[in-house]
């Protein structure tokens, strides 16, 4: 299932979102527009162009989905503004798996939001790969001072440990 945007992405419209509501419980929701050929959009260590990918565990109810007052729609609304931030910010920054990111307090629809990248998928981490997906997880405050001090990778460990590991649904303790 796709949700299209009424001015595209690349006239600097906002992202088709694409749903994927069978594979993981909840619903991913993926970018597939920054990368439309190899060696054309962003890039990082790991991946010569990638797409950007988050999860929630609320099922997939695109009637819900501009509704913020429901689980859905929270949840929806969150991840299309992040999505939408981070998709123009790849295009001139390099987002490496483990390495956070904060959005300033006073920025619109995501002011103090605390994100963590990670490479999502069954990929050999040694090898640098052409296509891949970065995973968006959005976090509390105290994992990313956590994150600060002990770094993304042992972040992204303890939320595989308490099982929140890949969603960004923050209705959930802090792991830290």
């Amino acid at each position: 299932m796709v949700m299209h945007a009424i001015i595209p992405f690349e006239i600097g419209g906002g992202l088709d979102l694409y749903y994927y509501p069978k594979r993981i419980r909840g619903c991913a929701i993926a970018t597939k527009e920054l990368s439309p050929a190899l060696g054309e959009g962003p890039n990082n260590d790991r991946f010569e162009r990638y797409e950007l990918v988050m999860f929630t565990r609320h099922h997939l109810d695109l009637d819900q989905a501009r509704k913020p007052k429901s689980s859905f729609g929270k949840a929806h609304t969150s991840i299309n503004s992040i999505l939408n931030c981070i998709a123009a910010y790849s295009q001139q920054a390099t987002l490496n798996p483990h390495q956070t990111c904060e959005f300033p307090r006073d920025m619109e629809g995501v002011g103090g939001m605390c994100l963590v990248f990670d490479e999502y998928g069954d990929s050999n981490p040694y090898v640098r790969q052409d296509f891949g997906l970065l995973a968006i997880i959005e976090v509390f405050r105290s994992e990313m001072e956590f994150a600060h001090r002990n770094g993304g990778e042992a972040l992204i460990n303890l939320l595989k440990q308490a099982g929140h590991y890949p969603y960004s649904d923050l209705d959930r303790k802090p792991v830290a």
